[in-house]
């Protein structure tokens, strides 16, 4: 099994899946490489769904006007954090739907810039990779010359 990389900051438990080994001959984004990145995207979202219910009841659990403003304070600020990275997972598991959409649609797997596909390592890397490798170096190139 191979660790996945792509949870979240938060404390869940990286995915994992056995890489995808395309048959001799294989198209690229066949049904059965199209049903490995759906398992991929839909785990990894039901994994966040997960977190953040369980921050939610936690949230609730823990909410406790503590009469020192030194724990209150630092209680306000570890619930912050906690709101934060739940915000963050939230615009995560809207672009795992997207990716589960183009899934759906047939286009998943090749860069929206140039068409060229993205390849089967770098989506299970990174499942909701949009950009090929060149695509996305040209696009952070051109990010820092901005700033």
């Amino acid at each position: 099994m191979v660790e996945n990389l792509f949870n979240s900051d938060s404390d869940t438990d990286a995915l994992s899946f056995v890489p995808y080994s395309p048959g001799k001959n294989e198209k690229y984004m066949s049904k059965k490489q199209r049903e490995h990145f759906m398992r991929i995207l839909t785990d990894w979202r039901q994994s966040l769904l997960d977190e953040s219910t369980r921050t939610v009841t936690t949230l609730q659990d823990e909410t406790i006007n503590h009469p020192d403003p030194t724990d209150r304070a630092s209680q306000e600020a570890d619930m912050s954090i906690e709101l934060r990275n739940r915000d963050r997972e939230r615009r995560l598991i809207r672009k795992i739907e997207e990716s589960i959409a183009r899934l759906e649609a047939h286009n998943y797997g090749f860069c929206e810039s140039c068409g060229v596909e993205i390849g089967l390592g770098r989506l299970e890397a990174r499942p909701t990779a949009t950009l090929c490798l060149d695509c996305k170096t040209l696009d952070e190139m051109k990010e820092r010359r901005m700033y």
